[in-house]
């Protein structure tokens, strides 16, 4: 089995697919100053088994489109919400971040909670402006540095991993420049990734490792895995997801 199919595996089972919780995603809304009553247009995209969809379809009682390209994740969703009641707010597409079906200026909310770095977050506001109305808000959880210097050891991890690691600063400058005025914006805490993520997925390396009889590739996924969450307790106050939330500002004069 090829790593991706391995990660999927891993995480399918997962309530969320990375850092973050429920509080954090209220805490968005009410930042954002989104209402119920408001009959919402709203994307999901990056949805994953549907953590933050969820709490979106629950709270503004407004049609959510939640996006993601893999179908296993997709329909773990969609068994989570017809759990909860929550089929008829919830819309499921099988599409690329970099290629969405969306028409241009149809779209509320464009939201991503930890998924925008997979066509890196300058690359992805620019892209998903030209879906947003006028005004509409975008609401997205990136990996941000919290300082200005950062250990040797996690700077070289996290560049590795993803080059656009920046400052919030530097976030909100790419965010302007993008055409957007930022509305909000605040840092995951620690128990976003300890307990809401690293936990739960280290309880599931056992059977993981069962499942795919302790193979080097299996082994290796969990080794990556076991070093992201040793580096970030080490470092955890250099480092979280920031949550930015920004309007689109008119095209016009």
């Amino acid at each position: 089995m090829d790593e991706l199919n391995l990660l999927i595996d891993l995480h399918v089972g997962a309530d969320r697919q990375g850092p973050g919780d429920a509080a954090q995603t209220r805490k968005a809304i009410a930042l954002a100053g989104l209402s119920p009553a408001s009959q919402l247009k709203v994307a999901d995209i990056g949805c994953g088994t549907g953590a933050s969809t969820m709490v979106l379809a629950q709270d503004l009682r407004s049609q959510i489109v939640a996006v993601d390209t893999l179908p296993e994740f997709l329909g773990a969703l969609r068994s989570r919400a017809e759990r909860a009641g929550l089929s008829d707010r919830i819309t499921t597409m099988s599409a690329s971040m970099d290629s969405l079906p969306f028409e241009d200026g149809s779209l509320d909310v464009m939201w991503s909670e930890g998924a925008i770095y997979n066509i890196g977050f300058a690359n992805g506001v620019r892209q998903w402006r030209r879906f947003l109305k006028p005004g509409g808000l975008l609401a997205v959880s990136e990996l941000t540095w919290l300082t200005a210097r950062r250990p040797i050891e996690l700077e070289e991890h996290w560049r590795a991993q993803y080059a656009e690691v920046a400052t919030a600063s530097s976030k909100m400058d790419v965010l302007e420049r993008a055409g957007y005025e930022p509305v909000g914006y605040f840092v995951l805490p620690e128990h976003c990734w300890i307990d809401a993520y690293y936990r739960p997925m280290q309880r599931r390396f056992p059977a993981f490792l069962e499942r795919h009889g302790s193979s080097e590739a299996a082994k290796a996924v969990v080794a990556a895995e076991v070093l992201e969450i040793d580096l970030y307790e080490c470092f955890r106050r250099f480092v979280s997801y920031g949550f930015y939330i920004a309007r689109k500002i008119d095209d016009g004069p």
